[in-house]
């Protein structure tokens, strides 16, 4: 049996997308993913995107998220704008629908034949939400590593992040923080990890140490999570340019009872057929 998939990217973080529909399929095993994954005898991608038929009356489709690793996650911000991509070439209802994921629906929005803008949802903060272990709810944590304290945000989009400011993400110690902060054990399903540089109340520089899969050119909840952080600090406005290693996306927040908006290009890099 063959088996056709697209391999897609938003501003460098990359998927393998398989499109399910109508098939009577299921998702690989995790040994699969993780061979699918490599980058130099599978496919190679940050995550796979498994698109199934629609579970309410409200939504065009539902999607799964896979790690490089195997490990399935809740959301994906860039992988959210690449289904969207998918499903409104293939006979949406409408240039503005909406999506089911196993952290909700997401709202999207067909903006240009390559740009594409989701509503990634309310950032929660609640300790038990995220989930991160903390006696109460705050704007910063210290979280302790050996002998040091690290300064931290922690939200979840959706799925948890850990953001940390630093003054250039060039420098910033993504390869040695990252893994130690994914695993800590104050986050029991472990952390995406982000290193933000802010340039102005406008603009600012990210890298993500993405759980399950390493450091990544870009991460759309990552950067949600970074511009929540950063206008709660009261250091960012309501929208601005993030800058990642694989390019730039938009985020909007407008405050608390707000949804969080990540707007940014999608690309087809080719298409495939898989050998069951």
């Amino acid at each position: 049996m063959f088996l056709s998939f697209l391999k897609m990217h938003g501003t460098g973080n990359d998927f393998m997308i398989v499109d399910a529909r109508g098939l009577e399929l299921q998702p690989f095993a995790a040994d699969a993913i993780q061979r699918l994954a490599d980058r130099r005898r599978g496919v190679g991608f940050d995550q796979l995107l498994w698109i199934s038929e629609r579970r309410d009356a409200e939504t065009e489709a539902f999607y799964q998220i896979f790690n490089a690793d195997g490990t399935e996650v809740e959301q994906c911000g860039n992988g959210a704008r690449c289904v969207a991509w998918v499903v409104a070439h293939d006979g949406a209802s409408d240039a503005v629908f909406r999506l089911g994921s196993p952290a909700g629906t997401v709202d999207v929005q067909i903006l240009d034949d390559n740009v594409v803008a989701a509503c990634m949802g309310q950032p929660r903060f609640a300790p038990g939400d995220i989930p991160f272990i903390a006696k109460g709810e705050a704007t910063e944590y210290e979280i302790e590593l050996d002998d040091s304290k690290i300064s931290a945000a922690v939200v979840s989009m959706g799925n948890p992040h850990c953001v940390i400011k630093v003054d250039d993400v060039a420098q910033a110690p993504v390869g040695d923080l990252g893994p130690r902060l994914e695993s800590h054990p104050r986050f029991p399903q472990r952390s995406n990890v982000g290193f933000m540089a802010i340039e102005d109340r406008k603009s600012v520089a990210l890298r993500v140490f993405e759980r399950g899969v390493g450091e990544t050119l870009a991460c759309g909840t990552g950067a949600c999570a970074a511009v929540v952080a950063g206008r709660r600090w009261g250091l960012l406005d309501s929208e601005v340019r993030v800058t990642l290693p694989g390019g730039q996306v938009v985020v909007s927040w407008h405050g608390e009872d707000s949804p969080v908006w990540l707007t940014g290009e999608v690309e087809l890099a080719y298409e495939g057929t898989l050998d069951l």
